[in-house]
């Protein structure tokens, strides 16, 4: 693995029926008595977003990179429910268990993965020993909260939730221009951050009817499923009760729209330490600003 040197491949089958596979990465070896730390990407990415970050952990954790379930080297059930984040937290669980970590581990997730994270926190809240979410504020919060300026700056959600085949057809059209449109954040300067064959993966994921429609039903189930359980998960007070880090992009929707700090503590336990603050970068903050990210992991997950 040329980017991930030291990490070695494996695919993980879930107890679904149909089952699901879910591809990842692992340092170290059986042996290794290192922390184990999980990494979960976002949208439109996998698990090669974190280049810049994993390969620097090696003396300090076990790190776990996985493609969330749609994406990447991962399968790509079929149906709405199949991507309800508490699925997705369940492959979570299912991959750690797999790999031996069956006791608490540390998270630090990215977009879509951060979605799952939070969801890890509540359904399995002695799991997770500490969080880190980048650049997102809770589900609830953002569709709940949205206003003209939220919509104008994530149009994609409101495209992406449209039922098929509408947004598949737009996102296949020219898959290497709609990614380099989507993932672009400055004007002449879009893709300076993105390693070639990083992107180029990235390209591939809107190459792939299978995995444009799996996508596109990730945001559909945020958008109902996800909406319902984050409701429920409120009303019976399942909060998060782990210590949690939000950091936000600079000069991202984040920053200008919502208090994330804010929106965090009002879904974790009163007693749960929620700290967090913005880094000079755009969305893609493990490709953008990954001495940020690393020195917050360093600094937070300290053991």
């Amino acid at each position: 693995m040329v980017l991930f040197p030291g990490f070695s491949p494996f695919s993980v089958q879930t107890q679904d029926d149909p089952a699901v596979n879910i591809y990842g990465l692992k340092s170290g070896d059986v042996s290794s008595s290192l922390p184990p730390l999980l990494l979960l990407h976002g949208f439109p990415q996998t698990l090669y977003s974190w280049h810049r970050i994993a390969p620097h952990l090696l003396d300090k954790y076990t790190v776990i990179l996985i493609d969330i379930r749609g994406y990447g080297q991962s399968s790509k059930p079929a149906g709405v429910q199949a991507y309800a984040k508490s699925v997705m937290a369940r492959d979570c669980i299912a991959v750690m268990d797999t790999l031996g970590f069956t006791d608490s581990f540390y998270v630090c997730a990215h977009d879509r993965g951060a979605r799952v994270a939070h969801k890890l926190c509540t359904d399995y809240p002695i799991r997770v020993k500490k969080t880190i979410l980048l650049d997102i504020c809770p589900t609830l919060a953002m569709f709940t909260k949205t206003d003209f300026h939220f919509a104008k700056a994530y149009c994609h959600w409101f495209l992406f939730i449209q039922n098929e085949p509408l947004p598949e057809t737009f996102l296949s059209g020219q898959p290497r221009k709609v990614t380099e449109l989507l993932m672009g954040e400055q004007p002449g300067e879009e893709l300076k951050y993105f390693d070639q064959e990083c992107f180029d993966t990235y390209v591939k994921n809107l190459e792939d009817p299978e995995t444009v429609h799996a996508m596109c039903n990730d945001y559909r189930a945020s958008a109902s499923i996800d909406l319902d359980e984050a409701r429920e998960d409120i009303k019976n007070h399942r909060l998060v009760q782990c210590p949690v880090l939000v950091i936000w992009a600079k000069h991202g929707a984040i920053e200008k729209i919502f208090k994330a700090v804010e929106e965090w503590q009002a879904v974790a336990e009163q007693s749960v330490s929620v700290q967090g603050y913005s880094v000079d970068s755009g969305h893609y903050l493990p490709e953008e600003a990954p001495e940020s990210v690393l020195s917050a992991i360093g600094d937070f997950c300290r053991e």
